[in-house]
């Protein structure tokens, strides 16, 4: 059996960006999206015991109580990894993701341009949303790092597990692990408020009372970063006020008009060359969608996101369009992951 740092070297070398590792079947790479077969060696339960207890230390022990572990690792070729061990059906798995091993930078990331003006806001809350793996951390990350190039401000990070490892610049930054450094993102949050932050990076905005926190961080000057688990940019809304109960979700869409700067909607798409491109929509917040998160009417915001062009917005089917006529995707990918299928066939074709 290969030791992790085997592993790791060996997905690294094949340009994988997830690693999954179970009993009963061999190891699987994720490669542009797709999982194949690292080779054709079958793992046995004891196998992957031994990686869990290799990865976890001495945190092992919860495994086997049945909690999960989060953390992070450097391995000998230089890789930084995220690494989730968990059971299933009785046995030990890891979920393993490679992460850079530099932070990128803002304009080899496709990224719309007006992304590149984030950097520049004072104060507000700027969303990055998507599905599991579509470069959320590292589209924040490289944000954050052109902050720390360019100001002379206090960032804080609240993150789990710690992914990107920033040096400081102009700078100065605090990275904070949750269940290391700080017991939760709530608890960490209303901490960071005391700690003199500029910037603050909120790895995952989960429940009430971080939301509520970031709000507050947000309304009293601050700049807040932070990520959800949406379909678009309006869905981003609701999202953040169904947390909320009913009574106070007209309060929270009052916080959310008065605070919310731009939201930022991703997906990685296979390219017709092999690798992955993104297609990003952004919503870049007028008065218009202040009155529409104000008054409840999200659906409508899709809408205004079309006309509003001018200020750097653009939907994901225009991205997705964008990304077809440049064929760099092709037109049969860019109907799959298209919002509006039937009229993205229209355009394309």
């Amino acid at each position: 059996m290969p030791s992790l740092d085997a592993i790791v070297c060996a997905a690294s070398s094949a340009g994988t960006s997830d690693v999954l590792v179970a009993p009963n079947v061999p190891i699987r790479f994720r490669i542009d999206g797709s999982l194949r077969d690292a080779n054709d060696v079958v793992l046995t339960p004891a196998d992957t015991e031994a990686l869990g207890r290799e990865a976890c230390g001495a945190e092992y022990e919860k495994v086997e109580r049945g909690i999960e572990v989060d953390l992070a690792k450097s391995f000998s070729n230089g890789v930084r990894c995220r690494i989730n061990v968990y059971r299933s059906m009785g046995h030990a798995c890891l979920a393993i993701r490679l992460l850079a091993s530099s932070i990128p930078k803002l304009e080899n990331l496709g990224v719309p341009p007006v992304v590149h003006e984030f950097q520049t806001y004072q104060r507000g809350i700027v969303i990055v949303t998507g599905e599991t793996g579509s470069g959320k951390s590292t589209t924040l990350a490289a944000i954050i790092d052109r902050i720390n190039h360019t100001r002379n401000d206090h960032i804080v990070t609240l993150e789990d597990p710690i992914e990107y490892v920033y040096e400081p610049d102009r700078c100065s930054i605090d990275q904070r692990e949750i269940g290391r450094d700080t017991q939760s993102f709530a608890e960490g949050l209303r901490a960071v408020l005391r700690q003199d932050p500029d910037v603050i990076l909120v790895g995952e905005m989960r429940d009430f009372s971080t939301i509520e926190t970031a709000l507050t961080a947000a309304e009293t000057g601050h700049l807040v970063f932070g990520t959800l688990h949406t379909q678009s940019a309006p869905d981003s809304i609701d999202r953040l006020v169904d947390v909320f109960p009913e009574e106070r979700q007209q309060q929270i869409r009052m916080q959310l008009s008065m605070t919310l700067k731009a939201v930022i909607s991703q997906q990685l798409i296979p390219k017709r060359m092999g690798g992955r491109a993104l297609a990003a929509e952004v919503m870049i917040v007028n008065p218009a969608i202040k009155n529409l998160i104000r008054e409840g009417k999200t659906p409508q915001i899709a809408n205004t996101l079309a006309t509003t062009a001018d200020l750097g917005a653009i939907t994901m089917d225009a991205a997705l369009q964008k990304l077809v006529r440049t064929r760099t995707i092709s037109a049969a990918d860019a109907i799959a992951a298209a919002h509006d299928p039937e009229q993205m066939r229209k355009m394309v074709r």
